[in-house]
């Protein structure tokens, strides 16, 4: 396609027709997805408290890496129950909803590590953790729990997104969750849910067929 571009625009002098020459649309694969199991076997095979408080944060408040190793000590508003994500996708803010379960983990965490400034500093106090330590503790947990997938940061989103259809909620509550704009990003979750497929009756199931055909 950039060769017919240039070679009608640029060659022949002729602008008018590269914009009528569409480029071909990359390929939208399915999200790789843990079960509920797998995200416990491979949370719990994460040996470093930071990192796996971090990736569990990441699971139950919905995190991509970024917001995750942005989070303040200052984000985590415990008595109002909402966590706050600044400079999220698209450089804007949201307020995200924690489990309790999520917040009792933060307030073990802060009593044991006493982060100050960054809920997940690096090495230095005054800068968060590095994303790289956070993908590499993914490939080192995903190992030792044994789970034959490719296992990212966002591939606990993935799983959220689907944990939460599968168990029922409204498409467009996850929506808000996840703070998508569009509802199609947020209705491809619909085609790896197990729950879902497995709970849809098939039009056969309806009919009355003999398999054997009669003599």
């Amino acid at each position: 396609m950039c060769a017919l571009r240039f070679f009608y625009g640029v060659t022949l002098g002729h602008a008018e027709i590269p914009e009528s020459i569409a480029y071909a649309r990359s390929p939208r694969t399915l999200p790789v997805v843990l079960s509920a199991d797998e995200v416990v076997r491979f949370l719990e095979a994460v040996p470093s408290l930071k990192a796996r408080t971090a990736l569990t944060a990441a699971y139950a408040a919905r995190l991509r890496a970024s917001e995750t190793v942005g989070l303040k000590v200052g984000d985590i508003d415990s008595g109002r129950g909402v966590i706050r994500v600044e400079h999220g996708k698209g450089g804007k803010d949201r307020t995200v909803m924690p489990s309790a379960q999520l917040l009792r983990i933060l307030r073990v965490y802060w009593r044991l590590a006493k982060p100050q400034d960054w809920l997940f500093p690096g090495r230095g106090a005054d800068r968060p953790i590095d994303v790289q330590v956070l993908y590499s503790a993914c490939r080192s947990a995903r190992a030792a729990a044994g789970i034959d997938k490719r296992v990212t940061v966002h591939t606990l989103r993935h799983s959220f997104a689907t944990h939460l259809l599968e168990n029922g909620t409204d498409i467009r509550i996850i929506q808000v969750l996840l703070g998508h704009n569009n509802l199609s990003s947020t209705a491809r979750y619909t085609r790896v849910s197990n729950g879902l497929i497995r709970r849809t009756t098939s039009p056969l199931d309806r009919l009355n067929v003999e398999v054997v055909p009669p003599v």
